[in-house]
């Protein structure tokens, strides 16, 4: 379904009980490169008593190319949208870039915000160059350094450089390899470069909630892959330590896909959270 929000064509699927006030959004990270579709894969029949909102964001996906690309245009949309369907208060998931989203739209709408779930994600920008690091380190990688910074300091050239920068490290995403299914991946994204660079050599720049994630008083599920590559566990832990009601869990074995590769597991303990059977400040780590 398309709908236009601030002047931009956004697309978004509803899945569970409609008759249901109770509503999760699901924020896709990587700008440009992520959309829904993975969210709505693995989290359609989740909770079928909730109202599931899954949603590619402007300049990602199906949505239009309407500039600006910034974390307020996005959050602004965010919202928006959850006033043309009519809810109140919502709770939002947010994995990788998309967990920087949902803080800070969780820090600007706290009238609007249940809770939130904030997965491989990071209060700040000092990941983005352990990230390089650990990229160049990695056997896994098949771009060299020039490359990757290049691709982390949102220097991509057109949709095709995209393509072939991103194929370069699809295999540092996930623990258990499959190349068939990377391939497959890499061929099936809609790919934005300009949305990517937008983010990468603009909103990054200044990105940091540190001290300001003390001020989100909902409760919130933080989750991390101690193999993560991109956002490692301690950067996760940052946000947990700063959020007063906070549950955090690390799964031992997985990474930045954690979701997709554990998704049964990753799923009982989200359901747990917004169901309220969680404590506080309860530190869950070594989950297989």
């Amino acid at each position: 379904m398309i709908k236009k929000i601030n002047d931009c064509d956004l697309y978004y699927e509803i899945h569970g009980d409609a008759t249901s006030e109770e509503a999760i959004f699901f924020i896709h990270g990587g700008p440009g490169l992520g959309d829904c579709r993975g969210d709505v894969q693995t989290f359609s029949d989740f909770a079928p008593a909730y109202q599931k909102v899954f949603l590619d964001m402007r300049g990602s996906g199906r949505s239009g190319d309407v500039q600006p690309f910034s974390h307020e245009q996005w959050i602004q949309d965010i919202d928006s949208l959850r006033q043309e369907l009519g809810f109140q208060k919502i709770i939002l998931h947010g994995t990788s870039y998309g967990g920087f989203i949902v803080q800070e739209y969780a820090l600007k709408f706290p009238e609007n915000t249940q809770s939130v779930v904030l997965n491989v994600t990071a209060p700040d920008n000092r990941h983005h160059f352990a990230a390089i690091e650990n990229a160049v380190n990695s056997d896994k990688t098949k771009i060299g350094p020039e490359d990757l910074v290049r691709l982390f300091e949102g220097k991509v050239e057109s949709d095709e450089d995209f393509k072939y920068l991103y194929d370069g490290i699809v295999s540092l995403y996930t623990i258990n390899q499959n190349i068939e299914e990377q391939q497959e991946k890499v061929n099936q994204i809609y790919y934005h470069f300009e949305t990517h660079n937008a983010a990468f050599n603009t909103c990054l720049i200044d990105f940091d909630l540190k001290e300001q994630l003390s001020k989100i008083s909902t409760p919130a599920l933080v989750t991390a892959g101690k193999r993560d590559w991109i956002i490692p566990p301690e950067y996760s832990k940052l946000i947990a330590d700063r959020i007063l009601n906070s549950t955090y869990i690390v799964f031992e074995n997985y990474g930045h896909a954690l979701v997709r590769e554990q998704s049964e597991v990753y799923k009982e303990y989200l359901l747990n959270f917004i169901e309220g059977k969680l404590s506080d400040k309860e530190i869950r780590e070594n989950i297989a």
